[in-house]
Order: structure tokens, then sequence, then C-alpha cells
């Protein structure tokens, strides 16, 4: 099942699968964090308000805002 990274919850692991739609500009910023089709993450955390939400993504922790992991297709593994 295909979603958006902004959908997933604390503890939840998926792959990035697509950029959909969205800013070139984000999509540039967000492959150079690491987030490439096919890598493996895990939602570490979401912040009380919903934003930003932290990543376990190839070993260090990152952390996107909402309105950029909504820009993310994801499938849960």
């Amino acid at each position: 099942m295909k979603v958006t990274l902004g959908e997933l919850k604390a503890g939840e692991c998926g792959m990035i699968t697509a950029f959909p739609d969205g800013s070139s500009t984000y999509r540039r910023k967000l492959l150079a964090m690491g987030l490439t089709p096919g890598t493996r993450f895990t939602v570490s955390r979401v912040a009380p308000l919903g934003d930003p939400i932290q990543l376990q993504v190839r070993g260090f922790q990152l952390s996107v805002r909402r309105h950029e992991a909504t820009a993310v297709e994801v499938s849960r593994i």
C-alpha cells in the first residue's frame, strides 16, 4: 500500500518509492539528505503537534517538516 511519508506514525517502517509531485527544490533537498527511492527508514517519533517528523535512515536521525513529508511517496514495510 502506497502512502505519503506524512501519514506514517511513530514506530512504523517504510521504503521510499517516489516523489510524485511537488517542487523540484524540495525534491533535490530530500535527495541530498539521503531520501532516495529504495531507501528503508523507520519513523522514530513525531512531534506533539505533528511537525516535524524524525526518521532513522541510513544510520542517522533526520527530521523533516510535515509539508516536505507529504511530497514523498512510501510503501509500508
